[in-house]
């Protein structure tokens, strides 16, 4: 079944991630000018929902609801309250500090494993690796971090199955010298994770960058782009790794997408909120489920 995309609102001109369904309207990311959209699908009405995200790309709901985000600009992990307030819930691990948070799933019990990616130097020691790492609630409502990956140098986009026994991390670095795959890291007992298997390898091409799990436990992801391979793509893989679906879409590097129903919103590098319509599919979500 081929997708139609279209503009389910105006292309903003910088980029666009994180989008996250809340049961009424969409959120997603608009980094470049620290804040965050809301969109009704029902009427197509657009809003400023935050201003003042301090770079926040990807976000996420836990199983109660309450949104969390990755500040990249602020170099942590944040909580958006009610009465907008940004709480910072991890901004270290080890004893240093991290360096730009990219992408986060949450657990049921209220993990929060994320990318983190070296980048431009910064102003003060950080973490000098690119990793998954988890966040840990604890009793007294604070969070410890572990480091959870040791052999990523850029991981991006990652997502739970549906049993939370598995975690599915995109190794996307842009050297030559490094990989662009899509892996399944078993999830431990303690949190930790065991030896990947490699589920596919772009090779040359640019890989995934964010994406989301379908109802039937299929992997939807953003991929390619105008440089290389066939362009942007909405690109649905099996739990074993095999392309099973492809989708072209007008944005050269689409970069996260959600479910809402069976209607797929995509965003991309370029400012886009975009709709292919009664994909046949629905998404896992932990909230609202």
């Amino acid at each position: 079944m081929n997708w139609t995309f279209e503009n389910a609102a105006p292309v903003i001109g910088t980029i666009t991630e994180g989008n996250a369904w809340d049961g009424e309207r969409l959120l997603y990311s608009n980094i470049a000018m620290n804040r965050i959209m809301s969109l009704d699908p029902n009427v197509g009405l657009v809003e400023v929902w935050r201003e003042d995200t301090e770079g926040t790309n990807g976000l996420n709901f836990d199983s109660e609801g309450n949104l969390f985000g990755c500040s990249g600009g602020g170099r942590k992990i944040v909580r958006f309250d009610p009465n907008d307030e940004m709480i910072t819930i991890a901004d270290r691990v080890d004893g240093r500090r991290l360096n730009s948070p990219n992408d986060l799933a949450i657990t049921p019990s209220g993990s929060i494993y994320f990318s983190d990616r070296v980048g431009d130097v910064n102003p003060d020691v950080g973490i000098n690796y690119s990793a998954i790492i988890s966040a840990e609630p604890q009793e007294d409502g604070s969070y410890q971090t572990f480091r959870r990956t040791f052999d990523t140098s850029m991981p991006n986009g990652l997502i739970f199955s549906s049993d939370y026994k598995t975690l599915y991390v995109a190794q996307s670095d842009y050297l030559a010298s490094e990989t662009r795959q899509l892996r399944a890291y078993p999830v431990n007992d303690d949190g930790s994770l065991g030896n990947f298997e490699l589920l596919h390898d772009f090779g040359p091409h640019r890989g995934i960058d964010g994406m989301t799990l379908s109802s039937d436990g299929n992997i939807v992801a953003c991929t390619g782009w105008e440089i290389s391979g066939p362009g942007g793509m909405i690109t649905v893989l099996d739990p074993s790794g095999r392309i099973i679906e492809t989708h072209p879409t007008p944005a050269l590097r689409p970069t996260n997408c959600t479910f809402i129903g069976e209607d797929l919103y995509v965003s991309s590098i370029e400012g886009h909120c975009l709709v292919a319509r009664n994909t046949g599919m629905t998404g896992y979500l932990l909230w609202p489920n």
